[in-house]
């Protein structure tokens, strides 16, 4: 059955093509009648010394495996991630009636957050053959693909190690399911479908599995740390579960929108690696031709050139931004139930600046 979120999206195409429609559909707020705060000022207390933290976690005393780990950690990514949690955990500590301070175990699950993050990175720019990211040479690139893979493994381990201490059975359990997520993700990235609907369905549930999963595990980590209510637990899932994937598709429509300059990488880079993300596989609807591309990754001469002029020839660009923000409104619908907070109303903010992003 195809997604009902993708039928809304063919409903409002001849909307989507209309002219006067604003570049970026999700530009406009996606709840107004919230007094928004801005995520950044209110997390800056618990996110300051954050990657300091996650480098002494990471102190080895052999000095090139010290540079290979540290050389992501310099305080220069989005930080997305830990940001999502720190303010996940203090609306979930105000909504518990608790302060709205962390405790120590809900810090830590910002960190391990990171450092997941970080070592899949790490482990894809391997798979992929990378040689930039966050605008400089990847690990692969400067050290080799083996000491890069070694890198990503350690950094998993530590983060592994920091699980154990939270203490917490269901927090290593909600980790556990991450990471596994993130292989299978993986796997899935390396296939396609060759029906249109089980395409999109294979898409989606890649790109939560790639990137959706941690966000709300690690939402899921910091409730139960807090509250033993399984109803509240899954509030914060579906929360970091939809923008999660809102965070995606917008990533990839940037890759097709975005020059080099502002992702810290080429753009088309899906393209060229034979992936097929949202703006194509909208762009297939309007033209076939694609389908044949699709299934064969654009390996042939001239593929990625014609698949490109398609996506901006089709609304597929278009149809990804509305999909986007189709879950950032669900996500919104979800964080909206806790006890109102400057936390909670922060993350409502945050789930716009994921929107209307173009880096």
């Amino acid at each position: 059955m195809a997604c009902p979120w993708l039928r809304q999206c063919r409903r409002h195409k001849s909307r989507l093509l209309n002219p006067t429609l604003q570049p970026r559909c999700c530009r406009k707020t996606v709840h107004s009648d919230a007094k928004l705060k801005d995520p950044f000022t209110l997390a800056q207390k618990d996110l300051t010394n954050l990657y300091d933290d996650i480098r002494k976690e990471l102190f080895v005393s052999k000095e090139e495996l010290k540079s290979l780990c540290d050389y992501y950690f310099d305080g220069k990514g989005k930080a997305i991630r830990p940001l999502i949690v720190v303010l996940m955990a203090r609306a979930l500590n105000i909504h518990s009636n608790r302060s709205g301070d962390l405790i120590p175990g809900q810090r830590h699950v910002a960190m391990i957050t990171e450092m997941i993050h970080t070592a899949s990175l790490v482990h894809d720019d391997v798979i992929d053959g990378s040689d930039k990211r966050r605008g400089k040479s990847t690990i692969n690139e400067v050290w080799g693909e083996k000491k890069a893979i070694l890198a990503g493994d350690f950094i998993l381990s530590v983060a592994s190690m920091a699980m154990a201490r939270i203490g917490n059975n269901t927090v290593v359990k909600v980790f556990a399911q991450v990471i596994e997520d993130l292989v299978r993700g993986e796997f899935m990235q390396l296939g396609s479908k060759e029906n249109e609907n089980e395409r999109f369905k294979h898409y989606l549930e890649k790109t939560f599995k790639k990137t959706a999963s941690l966000i709300a595990n690690s939402c899921k980590a910091v409730s139960v740390l807090v509250n033993s209510d399984p109803e509240v637990h899954e509030i914060a899932y579906q929360y970091g579960r939809n923008v999660g994937i809102a965070f995606q598709l917008v990533d990839d429509v940037l890759d097709f929108t975005s020059g080099t300059n502002h992702l810290g990488k080429p753009s088309a880079a899906d393209l060229k690696l034979g992936l097929a993300t949202g703006p194509v596989l909208f762009a297939c609807r309007q033209f076939p031709e694609l389908h044949s591309m699709i299934m064969r990754r654009f390996s042939l001469k001239g593929d990625i050139e014609q698949a490109w002029k398609f996506v901006f020839q089709s609304d597929g660009v278009q149809q990804t931004e509305y999909l986007a923000k189709r879950y950032g409104q669900e996500a919104v619908r979800q964080i909206s139930r806790l006890r109102p907070s400057a936390e909670r109303d922060a993350l409502i903010s945050l789930t716009e600046m994921v929107l209307t992003r173009d880096k």
